[in-house]
């Protein structure tokens, strides 16, 4: 087998690869040859093994039971030494495909003649016979085991080898039965006479085996011969010497014929052996016996199995020592089951049954990868050679041990179960052999054995990796685990570049040591820094694979650390690919610092679903940036990809309120609490009178116009749970833009309250349905079959019956309107997956925790209150409040303070009325406040830094986007590590799985990091698309990427600077002219600290100008300042002249219009300045 030094060839076998050196997809393991390449295999095996062991009984009376099963093996084995020449010539020189089938067209007559010798009562003559079975066997065995890489696509070869043992010992096993019971029929006594009568089932089984896989082997393609120029080896001796000196140039080749040669050695003394175990130390009938003996095959068929499918698509040497580990382990087991089997015959035969079989499972795991690593490793034109020369080896072993066998039963007289004992220790310096070998392929498959029990490693872009040549591997780093699965992953060995620390420790310094890690410490200086990456380097020159974490350590917070500029110094002077790789499902897991802390914690669930995405290879990047960008669109995909198996949001509700019964998980400014138990079977009953009483069946698009409250809360569960799509309307809109959104999205009902009309009154021209006259049709019937699915009924019997699981990602749960802001409302429709993984991405990046309390103070109707102040805290086990008006500053402290709400979420806005309404021992438990809707001003965040001892972090989204894209979170401080986390002026980094890029608003190409330009976002939280307008999507969609219309920038560190909207753009004299900077610059201007009024002062808009093009226009609320002393306090910060605008282009307002989300009204601040204008012109006129 391979050594150490040879591991490159070893880990990248089976991996077909075109001109560039990359791995190519590979063609489906099953087709028409192989299938049939199996069956003939089958019968050719079970037809030998039937024959053998149907003389074997005939002659034990002859010859003696331990000469005959010894004579018997003999014959059959000589010829694979004096025929493996030939035999390599045969499958070299011609198609392996017709030298089956003249080998199947020879088993015929062979076993015609068999028939004749038995018939003849001639031992000479019968065990010549099976010597020309043996010599068929030996001329087939070459063409079949070459057949398989001409048959068989290489990532698919040690897997078609373990179905090759499968077919091998399974039919042994059965031969052994057949042959015995034919035997019976044949002889019935021992010594009796053979008659035709007799003997004709055994003749119509033999030979009606022989011609089925004669038939069959036609089936087999035929591939042109490997070498047809080979000459014939006129003198076998030489040619056989010549082929095992072509073994012995090639040391892995040579000490893997050695290992196949010592694995058949063992299974011929097993088989020999057991036969006698069974007679002598456990006095068991030949049934029995015969039982035995199929209880071996069957573990090694298992066993072959089992090798092929956790070989994956390479050939895993590292099965081989845990196999070898096994043969000691369970000859020992058998030996003493056999020495005791007097005393308790019952238990030691089912000992023995148990260990006959594990012997053989580990004897199947130790043999299939040599096959495998065999066959890929030798050349092709010299394949049949090799195999011929390893056949020679092998069956010289056989021989050998069957002579010593023959020793060991009748000369000396050593029981069967020391025979088993002495194999066991013979095994067990080979098994220690192939650990100091195979130290890395040793422990690299523990690795996997271990992996495989705790996690569900899916991989994708398996193809994009090189067979060969230097590889630089850049994963993001999310737990301790990511370079233990890349090891386990990556069908190449692998160099790590590891923090320095790790190595040295004494408790790893041995694991480092094994897998030649290249050590790394940045403060230990410059030349040791230099040092390491000139290692890493060299490396990649001399053709090795390196891994480097390019962020410089794990993360603390579940997003992606801007990545290193260490890395590109060692691509300096070198063209090797780069793949980018990203590693996602870790965060959460213990090995991550999910929760603050690594380890100790409880896993949240076993299997833990992980996916390992490989991208296409990048040739001489130039900067770390395009690196980390194409690791982000991995992360993008990674999270697409795993839709299928992530739970929608209903479904995340239902297991969080099962794992809550009795905890508090809803509350309002009404008095309304409930527990997780009882908002369950609220909304479960709630359900049941939508579906019986209100919505029909072919109603997908459900109203409701509710403010933010408990009712709304269980209003919109129900109709999710219902199967339907919830319509939050925006009752701070007008009517008519209500009327246009209840009539795009095509509703018949919308649920409502009475108490919610008497506030104002909608005439929407449909249906509405108050929840007061719902609650009054809620039966005793409902409320018992509610609370029994809410606290008895297991979750997923739960989610079946209410067919939760025929619910895809891509169907729609929500359509929420846009703001209207600049025009008519837009439909959005937001799907499952939308909602779910942007959830799972706020739990990663928040830290959410049962004990949190979610102040829910964002409308529905508005995509952040939707996402994170409802789904959020309901799929994870926190609880909210809600109370229905954001500006309600004082009860709003007042929940805060009861509840102990520890999230906030909310806008600029909000917060200022919050900063001078609410007390600071109201928000002494807030720990996370995220902000968004508009740009928060750094003075408002520093004043509430400064009262409330929080710091509000800004977050980036849109509506499209299903709320937060992009967001700040605290920094993370501690001995060793500092993470930033927060930029304040910036809206934070991209979530997980989300991607940001500026591009240019007129050609749309990407722009280079920090060069300001339109923010585009890809990811899984992006929309299905605008309802009932394709048109409007195709304009903002573009290969994933949605066009946020917002100018911005990404700079250095991965943070997204908003400046404006496009749309708060105004092009003046051929320059842009961003109106949120002088927004900034005006509003620090005119604030007054001692005002209380906590609403917007100003804002900038423009008009059309026939001489400029635009016109600025500032609408403000009255100013203690003269406009004079404004624009001269504007003019002094240095922004540029075209930017200040004029004396009479500032107009007084009342207030500024408003959403009802808090966020400027663009477009009625632009119509109020068309009108202040046009009153002024025609006044002057």
């Amino acid at each position: 087998m391979a050594p150490e030094n040879s591991a490159p060839e070893n880990m990248t076998v089976g991996l077909p690869i075109d001109q560039e050196g990359r791995v190519v997809e590979s063609e489906p393991l099953w087709s028409r040859s192989f299938a049939c390449l199996l069956l003939v295999q089958f019968l050719t095996i079970l037809n030998d093994h039937t024959f053998r062991w149907l003389v074997v009984p005939i002659a034990k009376p002859i010859l003696g039971q331990a000469a005959a099963l010894s004579l018997g093996l003999a014959a059959f084995t000589v010829p694979f030494i004096l025929l493996s020449s030939p035999a390599g010539y045969l499958a070299d020189r011609f198609s392996k495909a017709w030298v089956i089938r003249v080998c199947k067209t020879a088993e015929i007559l062979i076993m015609a003649l068999g028939f004749v010798a038995i018939f003849s009562g001639n031992m000479t003559f019968l065990i010549g016979v099976i010597f020309l079975t043996g010599a068929l066997a030996a001329l087939f065995s070459p063409a079949k085991s070459g057949c398989l890489p001409e048959l068989v696509d290489a990532p698919h070869l040690s897997k078609a080898n373990g179905f090759m043992g499968l077919v091998t010992v399974a039919p042994a096993a059965l031969g052994f039965l057949l042959g015995n019971i034919l035997a019976s029929y044949a002889q019935p006594e021992p010594g009796s006479t053979i008659t035709t009568a007799s003997l004709l089932p055994a003749i119509a089984t033999v030979m009606g085996l022989a011609f089925l896989g004669w038939m069959i082997s036609f089936g087999i393609r035929v591939v042109a011969s490997a070498d047809p120029d080979r000459p014939v080896p006129w003198n076998p001796i030489t040619e056989t010497w010549q082929s095992l000196q072509k073994l012995k140039a090639d040391t892995p080749l040579l000490r893997t014929s050695l290992g196949i040669a010592f694995f058949w050695m063992l299974a011929s003394l097993a088989q020999l052996n057991v036969d006698q175990l069974g007679a002598k130390d456990l006095g068991l009938s030949q049934e029995q016996i015969g039982f035995l003996g199929m209880m071996l095959v069957l573990g090694v068929g298992l066993g072959s199995l089992l090798a092929g499918i956790w070989s994956g698509g390479h050939v895993e040497l590292g099965i081989v020592p845990l196999g070898a580990i096994g043969i000691v382990f369970w000859s020992i087991m058998l030996c003493l089951a056999g020495l005791f089997g007097h005393s308790l015959p019952g238990t030691a035969f089912f000992v023995i049954c148990g260990s006959l079989f594990f012997l053989g499972l580990h004897a199947g795991l130790f043999d299939v990868p040599l096959e495998s690593y065999l066959q890929h490793r030798s050349e092709p034109r010299h394949l049949g050679q090799v195999v011929a020369a390893t056949n020679f080896l092998a069956f010289s072993g056989i021989l050998m041990i069957s002579g010593l066998y023959y020793l060991m039963i009748d000369v000396w007289h050593i029981s069967p179960s020391v025979v088993f004992l002495l194999a066991g220790l013979g095994t067990i310096p080979v098994a220690v052999y192939i650990i100091l070998l195979l130290p890395t392929a040793t422990i690299r498959f523990a690795f996997w054995l271990v992996i495989k029990l705790l996690y569900k490693v899916r991989t994708a872009g398996m193809e994009n990796l090189p067979r060969t040549g230097g590889v630089l591997l850049t994963p993001n780093h999310i737990s301790f685990l990511d370079g233990v699965l890349l090891l386990i992953t990556v069908p190449r060995p692998i160099r790590f570049i590891i923090f320095a620390d790790y190595v040295n420790n004494p408790k790893l310094n041995w694991l480092a040591k094994i897998f030649d890690v290249i050590p790394i410490k940045a403060d230990s200086g410059p030349k040791s820094l230099i040092l390491s990456l000139r290692t890493a380097s060299d490396a990649l020159r001399d053709g090795q694979v390196v891994c480097i974490f390019p962020e410089g350590g794990l993360t603390r917070s579940g997003q992606m650390q801007p990545f290193q500029a260490g890395m590109m110094r060692i691509l300096k002077g070198i063209d090797v690919p780069v793949i980018p790789v990203y590693l996602h499902g870790l965060w959460g897991s213990i090995f991550s610092y999910h929760g603050g802390k690594f380890f100790w914690k409880w896993p949240k669930k076993w299997r833990y679903p992980v996916s390992i995405l490989f991208g296409k290879p990048l040739h001489q990047p130039a900067s770390v940036h395009e690196v980390q960008n194409h690791v982000q669109l991995l992360g993008a995909l990674a999270v697409e990809q795993a839709k299928s198996q992530e739970l929608t949001p209903a479904r995340m509700f239902i297991r969080s309120c099962k794992k809550s019964l009795r905890s508090v998980r809803l509350a309002d400014s009404s008095g309304m609490e409930m527990t997780g138990g009882k908002l369950l079977a609220s909304v479960l009953a709630m359900r049941r009178v939508l579906i019986r009483d209100v919505l029909g069946v072919d109603e997908p698009y459900v109203g409701i116009l509710l403010p933010a409250s408990g009712a709304s809360a269980i209003v919109n569960l129900a109709v999710t749970l219902s199967g339907r799509t919830a319509v939050n309307l925006n009752f701070t809109t007008t009517e008519a833009d209500m009327r246009h959104c209840a009539k795009d999205a095509g509703l018949r009902h919308v649920l409502t309250s009475r108490k919610m009309l008497e506030k104002k009154m909608f005439d929407l021209g449909i249906e509405y349905i108050f929840i007061e006259d719902l609650k009054e049709k809620v039966t005793n019937f409902d409320r018992v079959v509610a609370g029994i699915s809410a606290y008895v009924t297991p979750a997923l019997v739960l989610e079946r019956m209410l067919g939760l699981t025929r619910i895809r990602p891509n169907d729609i749960i929500a359509i929420i309107f846009t703001s209207g802001s600049t025009g008519e409302p837009k439909g959005v429709m937001l799907s499952q997956h939308n909602v779910s993984s942007t959830v799972e991405a706020a739990d990663q990046v928040f830290s959410i925790k049962s004990t949190d309390c979610v102040l829910g103070v964002l409308p529905l109707f508005h995509c952040f209150g939707y996402v994170a102040a409802f789904w959020l805290p309901l799929c994870v086990q926190a609880k909210v409040v809600f109370h229905f008006n954001p500006l309600d500053a004082r009860t709003i402290g007042e929940l805060a303070q009861k509840h102990g709400a520890t999230i906030l979420f909310g806008t600029p806005t909000f917060l200022r009325g919050y900063l001078k309404r609410c007390e600071k021992e109201q928000f002494s438990k807030l720990d996370l406040v995220v902000v968004g809707a508009e740009k928060m001003p750094l003075d408002l965040a520093e004043q509430f830094r400064e009262k409330f001892g929080i710091q509000p972090s800004e977050g980036y989204g849109t509506t499209e986007t299903s709320g937060p894209a992009c967001v700040n979170i605290a920094d993370h401080r501690c001995q060793m590590v500092s993470q930033t986390g927060t930029k304040l002026g910036t809206v934070g980094r991209p979530m997980p799985g989300v991607v940001a890029r500026a591009i240019d608003p007129d050609t749309k190409q990407p722009l280079p990091v920090g060069t300001e330009g339109m923010i585009c976002i890809k990811g899984s939280n992006i929309m299905v698309g605008y309802l009932n307008h394709p048109e409007k999507t195709a304009a903002v969609m573009h290969d994933g990427w949605y066009e946020t219309g917002d100018m911005g920038l990404v700079d250095e560190e991965g943070f997204v600077r908003i400046t404006g909207r496009l749309s708060r753009f105004s092009k003046i004299g051929g320059e842009m002219v961003p109106h949120l900077r002088i927004e900034e610059n005006l509003l620090r201007i005119v604030e007054d600290p001692t005002n209380t009024d906590a609403g917007i002062l100003l804002a900038v808009t423009s008009i059309p100008d026939p001489k400029k093009g635009e016109r600025l226009i500032v609408l403000h609320k009255p100013c203690t300042k003269p406009i004079r002393q404004i624009i001269d306090e504007l003019a002094a910060t240095g922004i540029p002249t075209l930017w200040i605008p004029s004396q009479d282009s500032f107009i007084e307002v009342a207030e500024i219009p408003l959403l009802g989300t808090g966020k400027l009204d663009l477009k009625g601040i632009k119509q109020t300045a068309l009108a202040e204008t046009d009153k002024s012109s025609n006044a002057k006129s």
